[in-house]
């Protein structure tokens, strides 16, 4: 999250499911719930799996959202829990993150104390992602509290462990989101790949992976693309982000899409990358159409 968006609200809400969905009041038709959307099915190359995430685009209801990301060729919808899902079923979308079993951001399972309430939550939410025929469930490390990383990583291991063998059971990966601790989320643990790849090691399962931010990870270290090739056995999932401000990932900030999305796709990578910047552009569509086009290498 970034430029006063709170996505800990959002997904806080998500969560709760008591999220607000705002009338249509945009300037382009292209984000109004009772206009359809100016572009025909957009021809996709089809070396990336396009997705994007719901609380970028608050302003919309999920089916209004659903509707203009199947007429791009965007394959699914990011972010979104349980009572969404017969949306985006609805539009023929995957929903190839799915959340809802998340305290929050900062109380995960870095923090013992959390433990008991999160392997409640995982354990409900696990069987009806499976059950829904998704695969991707978000989790997240939560603060540091003053911990070394070695107390970190067994904290982790001790409170996921159980967790990852149902989800062994069931097909479902827990993904653990990557997070910058500079900017937007202070003392956040799981804030560089090395540290999510060794908790992937040392958790030794196909079914823990990591969600590789793209806008988090530049932030804490740079290096991106060797940072892609070097743990890209560890990494289920991809969002994508302006940096600075989390906004569009055009010619105004720092990163080259392009050269990012052909090193992943060099990988091997068969999963979804997912937009998740602010469009500053009042018509918010035209900005992610723009997107899905520069990351469709």
């Amino acid at each position: 999250m970034a430029n006063n968006q709170n996505r800990r609200t959002a997904i806080k809400n998500m969560v709760t499911g008591t999220v607000a969905v705002g009338a249509a009041g945009m300037l382009s038709s292209l984000t109004s719930e009772a206009a359809e959307p100016d572009n025909t099915n957009m021809a996709l190359k089809g070396n990336i799996n396009h997705s994007v995430c719901r609380w970028c685009y608050n302003d919309m209801s999920v089916d209004a959202l659903c509707a203009n990301a199947a007429k791009m060729g965007i394959k699914g919808i990011d972010l979104v829990g349980p009572a969404d899902w017969p949306t985006l079923k609805k539009h023929g979308l995957d929903s190839p993150m799915c959340n809802g079993a998340e305290i929050n951001l900062t109380d995960g399972f870095a923090e013992p104390k959390f433990h008991a309430q999160l392997q409640k939550n995982y354990s409900e939410m696990i069987p009806k992602v499976a059950a829904a025929g998704y695969t991707n469930l978000i989790c997240f490390s939560g603060s540091r509290r003053g911990m070394d990383n070695e107390t970190g990583w067994k904290n982790c291991v001790e409170g996921l462990k159980p967790l990852v063998a149902l989800a062994e059971k069931h097909k479902v990966v827990l993904v653990m989101e990557l997070l910058n601790s500079k900017v937007n989320h202070k003392d956040y643990m799981c804030d560089r790949t090395s540290w999510g790849a060794e908790l992937c090691k040392r958790l030794g399962s196909e079914n823990f992976k990591l969600l590789y931010d793209i806008y988090h990870m530049q932030i804490d270290e740079g290096d991106v693309i060797r940072n892609i090739n070097d743990n890209h056995q560890y990494i289920a999932h991809y969002h994508t982000g302006g940096v600075p401000g989390r906004n569009e990932i055009d010619e105004t900030q720092e990163l080259y899409y392009p050269a990012i999305m052909k090193a992943i796709a060099a990988t091997g990578f068969k999963g979804y990358v997912a937009q998740e910047f602010i469009p500053k552009n009042p018509d918010k569509m035209a900005s992610l159409k723009k997107a899905i086009q520069i990351c469709d290498v």
